[in-house]
């Protein structure tokens, strides 16, 4: 067992994305009064956090993971570190991590960081990834959590905006990882994981992306619209928004299934990151907490 091992079973990837997803939250709700105290703690926390919904998730997926492509070669798959050694870990990342959030953010933020990482590792992982079709849509509530536990860092409260976020990045989920499942088709075949395009075939899978990518654009539209995020923010989310509902229309005219999907899923990462980073540097504060503040 190599230090190696422990980082790679946190999948670094996953909280990389979600620390930009954090960033996003937290500074939409910093409103350009950024204690970095406080952006360390949300940040570390979360992945944290993450890193142990991901060991745990590594620990149940042992058995599917095996059967695919994509996952044969992972830590527990290959016998590298010891399911006991796996479960402390995961265990002490995730005390750290709710800890970390409770004492130095607020009880909020921890109470999200607890939310996402019980629907993840014991709705989704546990149960509804192998057992239903909807298994993607709760797990994208999971997902969703990284944006909003940044929020409520600072604001201590779920408002309009926390709730948007929760909606927008609930519902970007869904084609990011339709996207996957098409363009991993065999693996999720193989390992008999009931996700949309498998059970229910591509077709129907690219309907539901083209739904979910429309909604997702409309739910991104409401930050501006609620007054938290400028006009340039709006801009970019309608451009990437429009562009990434372009490319799952194209989907079905598409000669090869897989190499649109693979496109698409790469497009939804830029997204994601495009509209954090936008919310990060674009942010307003709502009229009404203006003419609060003015009394």
């Amino acid at each position: 067992m190599s230090l190696k091992h422990f980082i790679q079973i946190t999948k670094p990837g996953i909280i990389f994305g979600n620390v930009l997803s954090v960033a996003g939250g937290f500074f939409l709700a910093s409103q350009g009064h950024v204690d970095f105290a406080l952006f360390l703690a949300a940040v570390i926390g979360t992945s944290l956090v993450v890193a142990s919904g991901c060991v745990f998730n590594n620990c149940i997926d042992r058995d599917i993971d095996l059967k695919m492509e994509r996952t044969k070669n992972r830590v527990m798959v290959q016998g590298a570190m010891s399911l006991k050694v796996a479960l402390a870990y995961a265990t002490l990342l995730g005390v750290a991590g709710l800890g970390l959030l409770y004492q130095q953010a607020n009880p909020l933020a921890a109470l999200f960081g607890l939310i996402g990482f019980v629907i993840y590792v014991g709705f989704y992982s546990l149960y509804l990834k192998r057992k239903s079709v909807h298994g993607t849509l709760v797990g994208s509530l999971s997902g969703a959590m990284p944006p909003v536990i940044g929020y409520c860092a600072v604001s201590n409260s779920f408002d309009l905006a926390a709730l948007t976020l929760l909606v927008m990045f609930s519902l970007w989920q869904m084609p990011h990882s339709y996207a996957i499942a098409i363009f991993r088709f065999n693996d999720y075949l193989a390992a008999s994981i009931p996700v949309l395009p498998v059970k229910r075939g591509i077709v129907v899978a690219k309907k539901h992306i083209l739904f979910y990518i429309l909604a997702f654009l409309l739910a991104t539209l409401m930050l501006t619209i609620g007054g938290y995020a400028g006009m340039s923010y709006l801009a970019v989310a309608a451009a990437m928004g429009m562009y990434w509902l372009y490319m799952a229309w194209t989907g079905y005219k598409a000669v090869d299934d897989r190499v649109w999907a693979r496109k698409l899923f790469v497009f939804s990462i830029f997204t994601i990151t495009a509209l954090s980073v936008m919310m990060s540097l674009d942010t307003k504060v709502p009229t009404e907490l203006l003419l609060t503040y003015a009394h």
